[in-house]
């Protein structure tokens, strides 16, 4: 059923794509933000780098970066923002979301850690008509659920999976998604650097307090340790750059289009990261693994070609 619905701010701005080219910043950041837990992995398991003091570093080169590109481009002023608590919190809601997903996916398989993470989309489908009041059709929620079927198909849960470590990518997905509805809350009324220093800034004082908490536990995954090899510093670098330009692409897309629009296409992720596994680890999808990696694609597609025909014609919007 259709009915009237008060018009979208969003689709009925003067830029017609601008919930198409939110679509396309997704799809872009999901297709290369894999590397980063690659690359974490790595240093975590080859280099003795714990996962936290990965995080520690990936967010204080992210505050550090982009500290020097607003000082470039906008001057200082622009630096404070107009929502510096909550970017604030946005950063140690992401931060521990990253240490807690670092450290699962240190001994987890990448395709299984991603995939119990991916319940994520569905908590943002919720949460985003509980707080922010935006109408979520059952086509969207329909897309989302079998988006998370196919993700299943890609991972064949074992027993194993679900010990205690498993729970962390829960943790990371519940975090991750008030993290995005936060975005999404105040995008449209603070610059993306900014957003993202502050959220680098959030993300160093979480770390700080895991490091502490490492220091005096005396818990592996928690420790403060240093890059050991000219090898391990690249890696690092490298994270440090591929998030700070993924999750701007996040944060600039969530500013432009609802959440819940967004939401499906993030599940192009776990498409990224068993190719990933494979180039790097070895790990060749089963037949049945590509068919999860065709259900993904499917409704990300889906939920593209249908916004994109209601952002040039946004007369009527789907309220069941």
């Amino acid at each position: 059923m259709k009915t009237l619905s008060n018009p979208d701010p969003i689709s009925n701005s003067s830029n017609k794509g601008v919930v198409t080219n939110a679509m396309l910043l997704m799809v872009v950041a999901m297709m290369f933000i894999p590397m980063m837990d690659v690359f974490s992995k790595i240093l975590s398991t080859s280099h003795a780098v714990s996962p936290v003091m990965i995080t520690f570093i990936r967010f204080l080169g992210q505050a550090v970066l982009l500290f020097f590109v607003i000082w470039m481009t906008r001057g200082l002023a622009a630096i404070k923002g107009n929502f510096i608590g909550i970017n604030l919190l946005r950063g140690m809601l992401v931060g521990a979301a990253v240490s807690m997903f670092f450290i699962a996916i240190k001994y987890l398989p990448l395709a299984d850690a991603i995939a119990i993470f991916f319940v994520e989309p569905l908590i943002v489908l919720f949460l985003s008509s509980l707080f922010l009041g935006e109408k979520v059709g059952w086509r969207r929620n329909a897309a989302a659920i079998v988006g998370f079927g196919g993700a299943l198909l890609i991972i064949q849960p074992t027993y194993a999976v679900f010990g205690v470590k498993a729970l962390l990518p829960l943790v990371t997905a519940c975090l991750f998604a008030i993290y995005l509805i936060l975005s999404r809350k105040i995008g449209q009324r603070d610059h993306p650097l900014t957003m993202q220093f502050w959220s680098g800034v959030g993300g160093v004082a979480i770390c700080i307090v895991f490091l502490l908490i490492g220091n005096m536990s005396g818990l592996e995954d928690f420790s403060f340790t240093l890059p050991s090899s000219q090898l391990a510093i690249i890696y690092l670098l490298a994270i440090i750059l591929i998030a700070t330009l993924g999750h701007l692409l996040i944060i600039i897309a969530f500013s432009k289009a609802e959440a819940s629009i967004l939401a499906p296409f993030q599940y192009l992720e776990i498409v990224t990261m068993t190719i990933a596994g494979y180039l790097v680890f070895g790990d060749f999808p089963s037949p049945i693994k590509w068919l999860g990696i065709a259900i993904i694609v499917g409704s990300g597609l889906y939920i593209f070609m249908r916004e994109r025909n209601n952002d040039s014609q946004p007369q009527l919007d789907e309220v069941v």
